[in-house]
């Protein structure tokens, strides 16, 4: 049992990383899950989690706390009549199948597996963010099916693996074919509905049983983390959702690119 003092020291990480996160999910349209999981793999490693399980831990309880913070960002962004609500019944299947596939792989990946692929997907859409230009596009709209299907799989994989409700992906997606920034971080939001609940469920069955989790956790997710950040989310997330419509695109692009390189080098440094 570490000292009292180590757990109130934690305890303060988890809420600020909760406040961070929910107005990050209001701001960009994401689950918060590319604050949680660097945050989560910190402390569950300074608990004494094990290496083996710790990413694994980090990246199943980010899951757990995006799924109100999700719904609660997507509330607020609906306000505004700002969801593509067209591209969100087209991925109702698709990116649920993307994060239960995550899961399955996450159930027989290393941890260095899993923080190298955080790594380097952060890195790239920061350099895409930071650097991006207006000639940056792919089309005018959106792609047909089965493209935009295998996109929203891709989507659900590649979140599922990082622990994060998809924004990233898909406010990149949707900004290279020309669709506006305020529009693609409103349906971030629900996207990250459409990862985290499956991807929630996937964690569980994938740790059943693994050696080394901490009291109060079911399978990858620790519920005392779930419990402690939760309600700080849900009330940032509102406010976040306010300043993302008061802001210009750029001040969101550069803003978010300058996030995802400090995280990525985090992770590239916790590889070496």
């Amino acid at each position: 049992m570490p000292p009292l003092s180590d757990l109130l020291i934690f305890a303060v990480l988890l809420a600020a990383a909760g406040g961070l996160a929910g107005l990050l999910a209001g701001i960009f349209g994401i689950g918060g899950g590319a604050v949680l999981v660097p945050v989560f793999y910190q402390i569950f490693g300074l608990a004494g989690v094990p290496e083996a399980v710790a990413m694994h831990l980090s990246v199943g309880t980010s899951l757990a706390v995006i799924v109100p913070t999700s719904v609660r960002s997507f509330m607020a962004h609906r306000r505004h009549s700002a969801v593509d609500e067209k591209l969100l019944k087209g991925w109702v299947l698709a990116v649920p199948l993307g994060a239960i596939l995550a899961a399955m792989i996450a159930a027989e990946a290393s941890s260095a597996m899993l923080r190298g692929i955080f790594a380097a997907i952060t890195l790239l859409l920061a350099i895409r963010m930071v650097a991006n230009r207006a000639s940056w596009h792919l089309g005018t709209d959106l792609p047909g099916e089965p493209a935009t299907f295998l996109v929203g799989s891709g989507i659900g994989l590649l979140s599922g693996l990082m622990g994060i409700g998809g924004g990233v992906l898909n406010n990149t997606f949707m900004t290279l074919y020309g669709r506006p920034i305020h529009q693609a971080v409103a349906t971030s939001s629900a996207v990250g509905v459409l990862i985290a609940v499956p991807g929630l469920l996937g964690y569980i069955w994938a740790g059943w049983g693994e050696p080394g989790l901490p009291p109060l956790s079911t399978g990858f997710v620790n519920w005392i983390a779930v419990l402690l950040i939760i309600p700080i989310t849900l009330m940032m997330a509102p406010i976040g959702a306010r300043l993302a419509h008061a802001m210009s695109k750029r001040q969101l692009e550069i803003g978010f690119g300058i996030f995802l390189l400090v995280v990525s080098a985090r992770f590239f440094v916790s590889l070496g």
